[in-house]
């Protein structure tokens, strides 16, 4: 994979390499928790993140198409490691708040520009067709960063659990010189080039989300991906209660047990993003598209009854979210102009966090009430009567060629 990229794909894939955030999930909550937070602390923090990724993907979105996608990654690099880095001496709620909004803008920043930046760099090689199978390959030298750094994180935890958080931002800020040796994209190599207007891009991001063959698509993926985040939330609790006995068995620490889980978990789509190329390929964009998540989703809704099947539809839920993504990006970046790639990019990510929200609220109330197998089952059953509703009225996926966001299709 290496050997045949051509130099700049081989940048990205180490940017990818080293934006990992390993080091920290597998332990987050529980260094939260130490730090005195409680629960409702912890999911304040969560919504404050939500909002701020909402209304921001779209100006950060809009900074990426004016100064550039690359710098606009080095900027979300910065305000990373600084969130990162600022976790070792916060100790109340407010400082707290800093942080994650520094990591939810940093996020913002890098939302769109990653994608936007490889798609141009491929078009101007006039290789874009390649987007699905380097962008999934890229998603997965993340995800085996990160197998590693989870398992590496979770140990380092239980030594000082400041400790993941400095390795953290240390991985992290190798991206800035790797990002600065990237390629601009050809409309900013000499700070020139097609850029919009503040009112250009509030009319490309109309034009483009009210189209049919993105309308549908969002609202198709965007539940999809929304079920997955809102099931993340309870992978913790439901994988403890299926192999607690296992674990207590053998006498290991908490904290390393989950890093293996995660690193598992990441491991498997790692594997399917590296494929996403093949699958797509070999099943075609429209039938990976609808019939993965239906499968996925009918899947979370077997461990309402049988709880042990939850980790194998845990592991599919993870490689799905991975394989779709790179695929869904593919299919936006051809039917997006390239001068407003960013914005558009980020105006559907923000409309997937639109989505996402209710999810997570609603699953928050129904796991209370009757535990976070049910509220997991639900989300699958809503993906499930949704997707057959929204198939009622217009195909998700429309095909074609690349057509830019003045088209019809």
């Amino acid at each position: 994979m290496w050997r045949d990229a051509a130099p700049p794909v081989r940048k990205y894939y180490a940017y990818q390499a080293v934006s990992s955030t390993g080091f920290i999930t597998p332990i987050f909550t529980l260094f939260m928790l130490a730090r005195g937070l409680s629960y409702s602390e912890i999911a304040t923090l969560s919504a404050v993140v939500a909002v701020l990724v909402t209304v921001g993907e779209i100006p950060t979105g809009y900074v990426g198409d004016r100064v550039g996608r690359r710098n606009s990654l080095v900027a979300s690099t910065l305000l990373l490691v600084a969130s990162l880095v600022g976790f070792v001496w916060a100790r109340s709620f407010p400082a707290f708040v800093v942080l994650y909004a520094l990591w939810a803008v940093g996020l913002t920043f890098a939302s769109g520009s990653d994608s936007a930046w490889l798609y141009d760099t491929l078009d101007g090689r006039g290789d874009a067709e390649a987007f699905t199978r380097i962008r999934g390959r890229g998603q997965s030298v993340r995800r085996g960063a990160s197998v590693v750094t989870m398992i590496a994180g979770s140990l380092l935890y239980v030594v000082e659990p400041t400790v993941p958080f400095l390795a953290g931002a240390a991985l992290n800020a190798l991206g800035v010189p790797v990002l600065l040796s990237m390629p601009r994209n050809e409309g900013y190599a000499e700070g020139t080039g097609d850029r919009l207007t503040a009112a250009e891009a509030v009319d490309v991001v109309r034009r483009a989300l009210t189209r049919p063959a993105l309308r549908t698509f969002l609202l198709y993926v965007g539940l999809f991906f929304g079920v997955v985040s809102a099931s993340n939330t309870y992978v913790q609790p439901v994988t403890v209660d299926v192999l607690e006995s296992h674990v207590a068995a053998f006498g290991i620490p908490e904290e390393a047990t989950l890093g293996v889980l995660y690193a598992g978990f990441t491991g498997v789509a790692g594997v399917a993003s590296y494929h996403a190329g093949t699958v797509e390929d070999a099943l075609g964009l429209r039938r990976a598209v609808l019939f993965v998540p239906v499968a996925v989703a009918a899947a979370l809704v077997v461990p309402r009854t049988l709880p042990l099947v939850a980790l194998p539809a845990f592991f599919a839920m993870r490689a799905a979210d991975a394989l779709l993504r790179p695929m869904a990006s593919g299919y936006l970046n051809d039917r997006i102009a390239g001068a407003g790639r960013a914005t558009v990019l980020s105006a559907a990510s923000m409309a997937y966090a639109v989505l996402r929200v209710p999810l997570i609220l609603a699953g928050g109330v129904v796991a209370d009430a009757a535990g976070p197998l049910t509220a997991v089952a639900g989300f699958g059953g809503v993906f499930l009567v949704a997707g057959v509703l929204l198939g009622r009225f217009a195909s998700p996926v429309v095909g074609g060629s690349a057509s830019g966001v003045a088209e019809g299709t």
